[in-house]
């Protein structure tokens, strides 16, 4: 198919005297012809990723190239490094399939009939049969994703058959999953840039990973990769996947002001793809956990949440702060005890040692313990008693899971 494809982009790009791209509806490249004379930073991007950047998709298609029916001139970008460009979109029986992108520098370029010389009808008949096999080879991958992460171990097994009989991974085994999420200012959900960005990001990490090594799936606040965990020759271990995945995910996602912040969570592995949903759902605890807490930095492993393990869970049944210790609660929503909480973690945090509290704290020895006396008479409780510091940390780290105690001064 992609051979059909070559040899319509290059019989176009020769029709038409200059260098011509292929991408599809989603504006994923396709194929492109032999690239000479002038080039923008867009198209080079394109051509070595693979794939549009968000932000220069979004511009596109606000100049109309998704509804149009005839060529579209596009102006250029300074911004974007874009230069101009002719578009002509790729239909079947009014169906958008794709665009076929010239460069045109100077706008000297005619209006391109590609329709007269029959290789329109040619292109949108070959992205036709591409595009309906790779949805329905995209759906039934989707959708056997969807069973591993959430069904019975019966429907499982059956859904890791399906992909082995039909290809799509190349083998069972080991396996890690690492949830990709975009934490969005003022806790609203990621625009449709954002996700787009998100699919490009697995997508590449999975082409590290290898296509039909590695499964991905884009729920609708999370991304999800589901990685071979045994090593191979140039394969990325789960750990070093994640921070690429981050690396990616920081460079798709810098220029959209729907995304604060990114966070890729980590699971631990287990021996059977049928059995890695049980990696995902650390995997999605511990980015949630990072998403709430950024000092434990943008990658966050399962492993390594201590105490934040089981609060993760606990916040499963709605736990509160006065569910665990009451009088911390009232401290907690009491405007203007941010200090004394601090310190308390600070404290805790420590294992009640006063003098690596005060130095860490910067505090004269008398101050810190001010401060603590006037904790137990706030909290009501005794900071001797070995089941209330027990309760008091507790509660403390699910105020913070909570965002209602920042943990800082």
């Amino acid at each position: 198919m992609r051979g059909e494809l070559q040899r319509i982009v290059d019989a176009v790009a020769a029709h038409v005297g200059r260098p011509a791209l292929i991408e599809d509806r989603r504006q994923r490249v396709v194929v492109y012809s032999e690239q000479t004379g002038l080039m923008d930073e867009v198209r080079r991007a394109s051509i070595l990723r693979r794939q549009t950047a968000p932000e220069v998709i979004a511009w596109l298609r606000g100049l109309g190239i998704a509804d149009a029916r005839l060529a579209v001139r596009t102006p250029a970008s300074p911004e974007l490094d874009l230069l101009p460009r002719l578009c002509v979109p790729v239909r079947h029986h009014d169906l958008l399939l794709g665009f076929v992108w010239f460069i045109d520098p100077d706008g000297t370029m005619t209006e391109v009939d590609l329709a007269a010389t029959g290789l329109l009808r040619e292109l949108s008949l070959a992205l036709y049969r591409e595009n309906l096999l790779g949805e329905l080879a995209a759906q039934s991958e989707t959708e056997a994703a969807r069973t591993l992460l959430a069904d019975s171990p019966g429907s499982r097994d059956q859904a890791v058959r399906a992909l082995l009989e039909a290809g799509m991974i190349h083998a069972d085994g080991p396996r890690t999953a690492l949830v990709a999420r975009l934490v969005a200012p003022e806790e609203r959900q990621p625009d449709e840039r954002a996700r787009i960005a998100l699919e490009q990001s697995l997508v590449a990490a999975r082409r590290r990973a290898g296509t039909r090594e590695a499964l991905h799936l884009v729920r609708h606040d999370h991304g999800v990769l589901l990685l071979p965990a045994e090593p191979a020759a140039g394969r990325p271990t789960p750990e070093v996947a994640a921070r690429h995945l981050d690396d990616d995910l920081q460079q798709v996602t810098r220029s959209l002001g729907s995304v604060e912040r990114t966070v890729v969570g980590v699971g631990r592995t287990r021996p059977r793809l049928a059995d890695v949903v049980e990696s995902y759902v650390e995997a999605l605890h511990a980015a949630r956990v990072g998403a709430r807490l950024p000092a434990l930095g943008r990658v966050v492993a399962w492993s390594g949440l201590g105490v934040f393990r089981v609060l993760a869970r606990l916040g499963e049944q709605h736990l509160t702060v006065a569910d665990v210790h009451p009088g911390l609660a009232r401290l907690v929503s009491t405007p203007g005890h941010r200090t004394l909480l601090t310190t308390l973690e600070r404290y805790l945090d420590r294992a009640g040692n006063a003098h690596a509290t005060a130095a860490d704290l910067r505090l004269h020895r008398t101050t810190l313990y001010y401060r603590l006396q006037r904790i137990e008479e706030l909290a009501g409780t005794d900071l001797k008693d070995g089941s209330e510091r027990l309760c008091l940390h507790l509660a403390l780290k699910l105020a913070r899971l909570a965002e209602r105690h920042s943990g800082e001064e």
